[in-house]
């Protein structure tokens, strides 16, 4: 074992632990790219509303910035529902509107995980390959919850690094 453990936010941890669980699932790496950053954004958005951070939006406001429909395809992943469109690249998560860009993610987990991503990568993937597709999509959310990297609660452990400990990804997947 290697005894390593990286300083780092929970969002690029969900981020590339939905992506790897997107690929098990049977989507190419571009698409579960967008899938993991969608479940991450989306996580700190409902997050960020129950702290009282983010503020729900009035009617109003909502009816006023009315975007044009796009035929979206929903796709489950760690208990949340993603839009997804088709674009000429394939499949996209779309977040009001916006579709993640597949390159963007993979230079966001480059930044914030520097040296670190490529052994981030393999214990996250040693977890993945331990379940079958069927039982890393019933449990993904809930294995999340046992390795994310510990914060304090409420507000104060609003955008704040803990401590993400390779070597217990790597005993959760025996």
């Amino acid at each position: 074992m290697t005894n390593k453990k990286i300083k780092i936010n929970r969002a690029p941890v969900l981020t590339l632990w939905a992506t790897i669980v997107a690929e098990h699932l049977a989507y190419d790496k571009d698409t579960a790219l967008t899938l993991g950053k969608a479940v991450a954004g989306l996580n700190a958005q409902s997050k960020g509303k129950r702290l009282g951070i983010y503020e729900e939006k009035k009617r109003e406001e909502k009816e006023v910035k009315k975007e044009p429909p796009v035929r979206a395809e929903f796709v489950e992943l760690l208990g949340r529902g993603i839009p997804t469109v088709k674009t000429p690249q394939g499949k996209r998560a779309a977040i009001k509107g916006e579709i993640i860009e597949a390159e963007g993610v993979q230079k966001y987990l480059r930044q914030k995980f520097g040296d670190n991503l490529d052994d981030a990568h393999a214990a996250m993937e040693k977890l993945g390959k331990a379940y079958t597709p069927k039982q890393l999509e019933a449990e993904a959310y809930s294995l999340y919850e046992k390795f994310r990297p510990k914060i304090p609660e409420g507000k104060k452990g609003w955008g704040v690094k803990g401590e993400l400990d390779l070597d217990y990804i790597h005993s959760l997947a025996k």
